[in-house]
């Protein structure tokens, strides 16, 4: 392995293990809960009950799942993020998706994974578990691959990665260190879900995943520009992030201020703002800017992240950038980051 490989594996290591933990879990967790959920038990001692007058036969304690289908998961996801990361780094950005593919995939996640969430919290009792079936070893690996169609926030970054390195090598060396920085957590999942899963702390499981699977969708919408515009005070009232703002003049001079209790920068004269990238969202969180005229948005990054790229007007554009709007109708335009999980406005007055 060259020297340049061998640190984009170190890269996407260290991504994985401190910043796509929790992201990607929470995203891409509701695949590892159908999964774990379907998947049958070691055989243990048969009993013998009795329900609605007729004889059953049960395990006599409630499954815990097949531990090596998390393995099998886990190989998949590497197979799949390896593969995609050759491929970005030998075709560059003409194989990523675009916004609306990406809204529309974590949509049907959402979905997916409500639909593995209102399964577990219709169980109400522990029961029988079902027969081993070796198409649960198949679906593991392919479940683990299609990951790779649920990006999370930190997966964004790590295929820009994957482009800029100009070799197959380095792009799946990155993509390769990414999965097995994320793996542990991966792997804790699936423990948690095969103990849960036949008891009833698995209604705690089902709330996390319908939350999960709600937010999931929401983003989706979001990124996709598919919830309703919203105007200059609700959008101050929903909570966009109000600290650290700023005010930038015509000249492009940057001025460090505040804003209020609204968190709005407006920009003297209306033709340009400044827009600060940070981990947590974008600040200050609205601008307002002058209808009718060209507007310059100068973005800045701050911290690498989600919002290191934004999708405005139904484009990816990778910060730091300036984006010079058209001409724009009086009301509110959204942007958001990558995945659609931190939002700004622009509202035009």
């Amino acid at each position: 392995m060259s020297a340049q490989a061998a640190a984009l594996l170190a890269s996407g290591l260290a991504a994985g293990l401190l910043a796509g933990t929790a992201s990607c879990a929470a995203v891409q967790g509701g695949l590892l809960v159908g999964l774990m959920d379907r998947s049958p038990g070691p055989a243990t001692a048969p009993r013998s009950t009795r329900a609605a007058g007729k004889d059953e036969t049960c395990s006599a304690r409630p499954s815990t799942g097949d531990p090596s289908l998390i393995g099998w998961f886990l190989a998949g996801r590497l197979v799949a993020y390896s593969a995609v990361g050759a491929l970005l780094g030998l075709l560059g950005a003409a194989v990523s998706l675009p916004p609306a593919a990406r809204a529309l995939l974590l949509v049907a996640a959402g979905v997916t994974v409500i639909v593995f969430a209102v399964r577990l919290l219709r169980r109400t009792e522990p029961g029988c578990a079902p027969p081993a079936r070796q198409t649960r070893r198949l679906a593991a690996p392919l479940l683990g691959a299609a990951t790779i169609l649920v990006p999370c926030g930190v997966t964004i970054g790590m295929e820009m990665v994957a482009v800029s390195s100009g070799s197959p090598l380095g792009g799946a060396a990155v993509m390769a260190g990414f999965v097995l920085g994320t793996a542990p957590a991966f792997a804790l999942l699936g423990y948690v879900l095969r103990r849960v899963s036949r008891t009833r702390v698995a209604r705690l499981a089902g709330v996390v995943a319908l939350a999960a699977g709600l937010w999931t969708i929401g983003t989706g919408l979001n990124l996709g520009g598919w919830l309703p515009r919203p105007t200059l005070s609700a959008a101050a009232s929903a909570g966009v992030p109000t600290t650290g703002s700023a005010r930038t003049h015509e000249t492009g001079t940057h001025e460090t201020g505040t804003t209020g209790t609204t968190g709005t920068a407006v920009a003297e004269g209306g033709r340009r703002v400044t827009v600060w990238a940070m981990r947590d969202g974008y600040r200050p969180g609205i601008v307002t800017a002058r209808a009718g005229v060209p507007v310059e948005v100068v973005f800045k990054l701050v911290d690498q992240g989600c919002t290191g790229t934004v999708v405005l007007d139904g484009r990816d554009i990778t910060l730091p950038a300036t984006v010079t709007l058209p001409p724009q109708p009086a009301g509110t335009m959204r942007y958001t980051c990558a995945m659609g999980m931190y939002t700004g406005f622009i509202e035009f007055s």
